[in-house]
């Protein structure tokens, strides 16, 4: 069986079961401590696998570069989700992270000049952003103290989205897994720091908490298995059929923190989901419509 299809299964089954991990791994661990903690371990593990397939890990200056721009994402982004996942249900950080697409294409018309998007794809931000109008409208779902989760949910969305952008103008060429060390590395500071400004308690290791495997399993999987078998499958399949896995993983996302974590699932929650899938689809495919032309 080729390579490609068992990464392929492996991005969807990793980035669907990512955000309920995350909310199990600050249940009885700092949110920030958890995060720093999953990235300290994932540095160590890819740094034994960079030596161990003789890959050297870039230090010039543009590589450096390239680290800082990709940690906005690694540290920035998941900071705030790991902060977020105490006030949102596991779902919604799934589905609010297929938008990064969506603000990466948005981002890029203006710091790297790409042409102006096409009218179905303002359509298909319209429908995204109406289906996240829907789900915050819903207080059963949500509860009423959920803003600030959301607030910092959408920060992190914006600077995961912000970061691709950023990574793709310095044009630098490195190995999936060096890149990915690399911006791991450059991480640790930061969520050492915020851990520290926000006076976190210290951390304390429970084999039998749910937190202590959730933590290893992002560390390895999360941090390191998915994001290599994303880069191999990005190299051998075309970016629509990657673009596959941010319609998928919202759904199975909703499905596993119902089933796992008791999280609310109603109709509404549904019905923007939906919407959000549908504006993600018409952004990616809507091209292939059958729009007549004038003559």
């Amino acid at each position: 069986m080729s390579s490609v299809p068992i990464a392929y299964l492996a991005v969807v089954l990793i980035w669907s079961t990512t955000p309920l991990t995350i909310a199990w791994s600050s249940e009885s661990v700092d949110p920030v401590m958890a995060g720093w903690v999953r990235m300290l371990i994932a540095s160590l593990l890819g740094l034994g696998l960079l030596r161990l397939l003789r890959i050297p890990l870039p230090l010039h200056r543009e590589a450096q570069t390239t680290y800082a721009c990709a940690s906005l994402g690694v540290f920035g982004a998941m900071c705030c989700t790991y902060i977020a996942s105490r006030y949102v249900p596991s779902g919604l950080i799934s589905i609010m992270f297929g938008l990064a697409p969506i603000l990466s294409a948005i981002l890029g018309q203006w710091i790297l000049k790409e042409p102006a998007l096409r009218a179905y794809r303002w359509i298909a931000c319209t429908l995204a952003f109406a289906g996240l109008g829907v789900i915050f409208t819903n207080e059963l779902a949500l509860g009423g103290d959920s803003l600030p989760g959301l607030l910092l949910l959408f920060l992190a969305v914006l600077l995961f989205s912000l970061s691709a952008v950023l990574v793709k103008r310095t044009g630098t060429q490195t190995h999936p897994l060096a890149h990915t060390v690399g911006a791991l590395l450059w991480s640790l500071p930061g969520f050492g720091l915020t851990w520290w400004l926000l006076g976190g308690e210290p951390l304390v290791i429970d084999p039998d908490s749910r937190s202590f495997w959730a933590i290893l399993y992002l560390a390895v999987f999360g941090s390191l298995v998915g994001f290599v078998s994303y880069f191999h499958v990005l190299r051998h399949l075309p970016p629509s059929t990657v673009a596959l896995v941010t319609l998928i993983t919202p759904i199975f996302a909703l499905l596993l923190g119902h089933l796992l974590n008791d999280e609310p699932l109603t109709a509404s929650l549904w019905q923007g989901c939906l919407l959000v899938v549908a504006g993600l689809a018409l952004f990616f495919w809507g091209h292939r419509l059958p729009l007549r032309r004038p003559a």
